[in-house]
């Protein structure tokens, strides 16, 4: 079996090659072509410590892409206290087993997080590729500081091109530090100082935080933006508020029976069968209708995303990538 850690799974990593690859994905997904389990998700870390609450969550995320040599499960971890500059470690952190999907032989262990990085920001890639207005670069507002900010940025400017980055967290020095980030990557990226401020006028908007409130005001939101919700996956998560809802001519889920679990939808009382697939937009059965239209795509993520990603790597990777082990 094969080790791969980040610096290689960096090496084989190409968003511009990733993009279809995540559209093929979505439309097996979409056409039933996949096995996908229900993923648990549990607080851990209660009684570490002494501690009296959870400090994260973990998830088991398998899956298998009919077709494909191998099928992944992905253990994941979310730990929102890890955002705290004195623990300076990933909010997400996560590993890939990729296992051989015609005889079960174990083929790769790879570092998860720069797969769930790009896997979930190649959602946000491909809509705003199909779902933002008009044709071109775009102008972008990102709300939220941290990596899934980047790696949402770097895909849609892979995908469809930005014209213009605008980041706001609400802590100066974390969105300092994006913008610079993507400054030197050559993408045009400023800071503001509110929400309001980066959504208003913004062709798409993109929010990728764990809040348990919303995060702009609905009201703020030009006609015809799209709005990429990403961060919230559970029920007491909520980034988008009911303005933004009753103003929406369409929403999109990557998985609609999931995402109507989460706060974003219980909250602001949308009804589940809004909801249309984003497999549909890649069948070509939906879409944008009109310049004007306000659409929001709601993400979950899926783990025939991450075994469609390690499926890709695994297919780039030679001997010289990762470390071989015994097994």
């Amino acid at each position: 079996m094969h080790v791969l850690d980040d610096d290689a799974v960096a090496s084989l990593l190409s968003l511009e090659a990733l993009l279809p690859v995540i559209e093929e994905a979505f439309l097996k997904q979409g056409r039933g072509e996949v096995e996908r389990p229900e993923r648990p998700h549990f607080p851990v870390g209660e009684g570490l410590d002494g501690r009296n609450e959870p400090a994260g969550t973990g998830l088991a995320m398998p899956a298998y892409v009919h077709g494909d040599p191998a099928y992944a499960t992905k253990l994941a971890s979310v730990f929102p206290g890890n955002a705290d500059p004195a623990v300076d470690r990933p909010t997400v952190q996560a590993q890939v087993l990729l296992t051989d999907a015609s005889n079960g032989a174990p083929l790769a262990l790879l570092a998860g997080e720069r797969i769930t990085n790009a896997r979930t920001g190649c959602i946000g890639g491909l809509a705003a590729r199909e779902l933002a207005a008009g044709s071109g670069p775009v102008d972008l507002a990102v709300i939220g500081a941290g990596q899934q900010a980047r790696w949402q940025t770097r895909a849609i400017d892979a995908a469809r091109g930005v014209d213009r980055a605008r980041i706001y967290s609400p802590t100066p020095d974390s969105r300092e530090g994006c913008a610079a980030d993507l400054r030197s990557e050559g993408i045009a990226a400023e800071t503001v100082d509110t929400a309001e401020a980066a959504v208003r006028d913004a062709d798409v908007v993109v929010t990728a935080t764990t809040s348990e409130t919303p995060v702009f005001p609905g009201e703020a939101l030009a006609d015809g933006a799209l709005v990429i919700a990403v961060g919230a996956y559970e029920a007491s998560m909520r980034e988008l508020d009911r303005a933004t809802f009753e103003r929406a001519d369409r929403a999109f889920a990557d998985v609609p029976e999931e995402v109507a679990a989460v706060g974003d939808i219980v909250d602001n009382e949308v009804d589940p069968a809004r909801l249309t697939p984003l497999s549909a937009v890649f069948e070509g059965e939906a879409g944008r209708e009109s310049a004007d239209e306000l659409i929001v795509v709601e993400s979950v993520g899926s783990a025939v995303l991450d075994t469609a990603t390690a499926n890709y790597l695994w297919g780039e990777a030679s001997e010289e990538n990762g470390v071989e082990v015994a097994f």
